[in-house]
């Protein structure tokens, strides 16, 4: 297996197709990129932006450029010596009518050779989602008529520009039009589907969907032969060698994720190199039996946090956060509460579908627990799953599930929770394979439906709720990150990155991806404000008093509230490109739209005045009017002040970034620079992270000639001279990062906070790295008095300096004065002495 040295993540659509692509790859190469990441290739819905709705898993999107722009770009590729990942989405597809398969369902429905492709409920009538109204009502208003589909001719439910096929044998050949309105609504109930109403999707969805996404159906590829048509391209592909890797998207949807990875190692071949999307909870690792080199990174987004957060101003940050909110916040009631919502509300027909399954296999087994009693453990247990999954499958719960398990169960018991014990240890054993085995088909059942629940419940309780709803510190709402408050440390980052470099050395170390909440540099910023929060709780007072006019008073309450403008304030400065000023009119328009959209999804994702399915339209201009108003060229006091005031946190965030580059090119794991994040990225959450970067833009800068030889920080250009260079350095030294030992080095001296230091060491090879941290109101000329402590094989040789060339020899100590400034240093053993 061929494991990458650097991956370069693109996504495709949003006017970057395969001939795009195809024109950047002499820059990828100067870049020092191994492979290219692509984001899914296959064919997706008319107008998707990021082709995770699949439409056809077995052809090339037309829209890229099809197949041959694909074999273009991927001969273009090899001749490069530049490999390809491809990110595949094996859990769902698209529930639309552009979906073959899918549409073969809903004219034929159980009849359908693609009944079982997809994970439905056949008990019941296929539910359709995806009206405005209840049928009767559409239909009522003329919204639903009978006439022939366009495309094929034959009768179908129109609704709109949508046409719902009519069911071979389910209308009378004699009477095709006319159809009183009871006609159509008995034609209707003959039907294999329920057209419905989109908002009663989470109560009476008959099918598997991808998180609350009705718009993509869950595919079964537990079964041999779904797995083999949804995989036939790709495999393929991967055969032929013109694809060296896969992404696995999702892959906790999945019924059974090992087995699953086992049947694509094994058709896949060996030298695949293979990642999956996998979300690890606190101190939770991969599972050592998926045959998988790692993850696509987001832990190490999470570890980095170790590094730039000031650990002890975390708690004078919580108070000035708790007095702007109005009271003190608990998190773990705010937890509990988004997860709440989701268990009860948006998961509801999921969770109904667990509890009647729980009833059913206790009635099987003689049991006589109260319907309620279980429903009301069902929630708990729930509710308190501190990871997105467990793996148990027909054969058992593996050991460290079982113990996971076991110790939520505990937690659950307590008595304010009033669980009859005996009902979670009944839940426990559905979980743990250990029923009867008249139930045994049931228990299978309701295993896989809850462990294909928690994830979602997780993700959608944190990610996509309480993050939006809690601000203390943006930069901590990422994916993958602990939502509750805990202490940071340089030691156990330190600590990480050697069982990274154990049990995921080939693993993917993101920053960026299109799923995180906000751009690297825009994260890399905010950590800053750990090192001053007084100074930025006073700057965001006076902020507010500054705009207080634009506040409106509504029924429920002033809009914003003083917690949200902290946290509008605060996504304002992380987005805040470095060289925009109060002058620059058309900057500040730019910048307001894209401002504009995130607000508007920040504060329906947030679910408490507004959400995506009620919107509180008063609310929504009420706040948006003030975001506005930010940015308005005549709010010129505002914007000088706020100019003037976060210059200290963008210079210290621009160091930050140089170190966040220089320990994810360096430590274990792949690196993976995501489109346009080796400039700087200060983007905000999808759609903005998404937006096609300006390559010709950064292909010139990489060319500049710039006299220091590093480049400039304020445009990105030495950012991407990093990364350059020491994705340069991983190609000539592959063994040493793909299999040398990581060993934290001591630092002593005043400074010694200041600096994160660690080596690289494979035999006699070794790199000594060394990086500035916590710099905020330090003196720019660097840190004088803080010294790194060299253990005896790495004392007492001869180094080159990566960035002037120069060769030196140190002693058993490193003098960080000889590095004025906050530049990183990188130093190459040249041999042993």
């Amino acid at each position: 297996m061929k494991i990458p040295t650097a991956t370069y993540r693109i996504q495709f659509r949003n006017g970057l197709n395969f001939d795009t692509a195809t024109g950047l790859i002499p820059y990828l190469k100067q870049l020092g990129i191994s492979h290219l990441y692509a984001s899914p290739v296959f064919t997706a819905t008319s107008g998707s932006t990021h082709g995770y709705d699949v439409t056809n898993a077995n052809e090339i999107d037309p829209t890229l450029g099809g197949r041959e722009g694909f074999d273009r770009m991927a001969q273009a590729l090899k001749a490069a010596g530049i490999g390809l990942i491809l990110d595949i989405v094996p859990n769902h597809m698209a529930a639309s009518l552009e979906n073959i398969w899918w549409r073969d369902v809903i004219e034929h429905g159980k009849k359908s050779r693609y009944a079982r492709h997809f994970d439905i409920d056949w008990s019941r009538r296929l539910t359709l989602p995806f009206l405005g109204d209840a049928f009767e009502d559409a239909l009522e208003k003329g919204d639903i008529v009978l006439t022939p589909d366009p495309k094929t001719g034959q009768p179908a439910f129109a609704y709109f520009d949508t046409y719902y096929p009519v069911a071979p044998g389910t209308l009378t050949a004699s009477k095709t039009d006319g159809l009183s309105k009871t006609e159509l609504t008995e034609l209707h109930e003959r039907q294999p589907y329920r057209l419905m109403c989109w908002r009663d999707a989470p109560r009476e969805l008959s099918y598997r969907r991808f998180f609350e996404i009705t718009g993509l159906a869950g595919v079964r590829v537990e079964d041999e032969v779904v797995f083999d048509d949804t995989h036939r391209l790709i495999l393929e592909l991967v055969r032929s060698g013109v694809a060296d890797g896969l992404r696995v998207d999702h892959v906790d949807g999945l019924a059974d994720p090992k087995a699953y990875l086992e049947r694509l190692r094994e058709k896949a071949g060996p030298d695949c190199y293979i990642t999956v999307e996998k979300i690890l909870g606190k101190g939770e690792r991969l599972p050592p039996d998926w045959p998988v080199s790692g993850t696509t990174g987001y832990e190490f987004i999470a570890s980095l946090s170790d590094v730039l957060v000031n650990d002890e101003n975390i708690a004078v940050l919580s108070e000035l956060y708790d007095s702007v909110v109005g009271k003190p916040v608990d998190m773990r009631n705010e937890l509990r509460a988004a997860k709440l919502m989701m268990v009860e509300k948006n998961f509801e027909g999921e969770y109904t579908t667990l509890w009647k399954l729980a009833n059913s296999i206790a009635g099987t087994g003689g049991a006589m627990y109260d319907e309620n009693d279980i429903r009301t453990a069902l929630r708990e247990l729930l509710i308190a799953f501190p990871v997105y999954r467990t793996y148990g499958t027909e054969q058992g719960m593996p050991a460290e599930d079982t113990a996971l398990l076991h110790k939520i169960l505990r937690k659950v018991s307590a008595p304010a929770l009033a669980v009859q014990p005996e009902i979670l240890a009944f839940l426990a054993r559905i979980l743990c394979g250990e029923t009867s085995a008249a139930a045994a088909s049931q228990a299978g059942l309701f295993r896989t439906r809850f462990q294909q629940l928690t994830g979602p419940l997780m993700a959608k309780s944190v990610e996509d709720t309480l993050f939006f709803r809690q601000n203390m510190e943006l930069a901590l709402n990422e994916v993958g990150a602990e939502p509750l408050i805990r202490t940071f440390s340089l030691s156990r980052f330190h600590t990480e990155m050697i069982k990274r470099r154990e049990e995921q050395p080939a693993a993917l170390s993101a920053t960026s991806t299109h799923d995180t909440k906000r751009g690297e540099d825009a994260r890399a910023r905010l950590f800053t404000l750990t090192e001053a929060p007084q100074d930025w709780a006073a700057c965001v007072k006076r902020w507010h008093r500054m705009n207080e006019s634009k506040v409106i008073m509504l029924p429920d309450g002033p809009a914003p509230r003083p917690a949200l403008t902290w946290m509008l304030y605060q996504a304002l400065a992380g987005a805040w490109p470095v060289t925009l000023t109060p002058e620059d009119e058309q900057g500040l328009q730019e910048l307001d739209e894209r401002f504009q959209s995130f607000v508007e999804k920040a504060l329906r994702e947030a679910k408490l005045r507004t959400n995506w399915d009620n919107n509180n339209e008063d609310y929504e201009k009420a706040v948006l009017d003030y975001a506005h108003h930010l940015l308005s060229a005549e709010n010129r006091l505002f914007l000088q002040d706020f100019h003037a005031s976060i210059q200290p946190f963008i210079h210290a965030g621009l160091v930050n970034s140089l170190t966040q580059t220089v320990i994810k090119l360096m430590a274990p794991g792949v690196p993976d620079i995501y489109q346009g994040s080796e400039a700087l990225n200060f983007s905000l959450v999808d759609p903005d992270n998404r937006r096609l970067p300006d390559f010709t833009g950064l292909a010139r800068l990489l060319r500049q000639d710039d006299k220091t030889g590093r480049g400039q920080a304020l445009n990105g250009q030495l950012k991407q001279y990093l990364v350059a260079a020491l994705a340069g350095l991983r190609q000539q030294k592959p063994a040493l990062f793909q299999q040398g030992d990581y060993v934290p080095l001591s630092v002593t001296g005043q400074h010694a906070e200041n600096i994160i230091a660690f080596a690289r060491v494979h035999n006699d090879d070794a790199v000594i790295v060394a990086a500035p941290r916590l710099v905020l109101g330090l003196p720019a000329r660097g840190l004088p008095q803080a010294e790194i402590v060299l253990p005896p094989h790495l004392a007492y040789r001869h180094y080159r300096d990566l960035f002037s060339d120069k060769e030196i020899t140190l002693t058993d100590q490193l003098d960080m004065a000889v590095w004025p400034g906050f530049s990183p240093v990188i130093l190459i053993a040249s041999s042993p002495s």
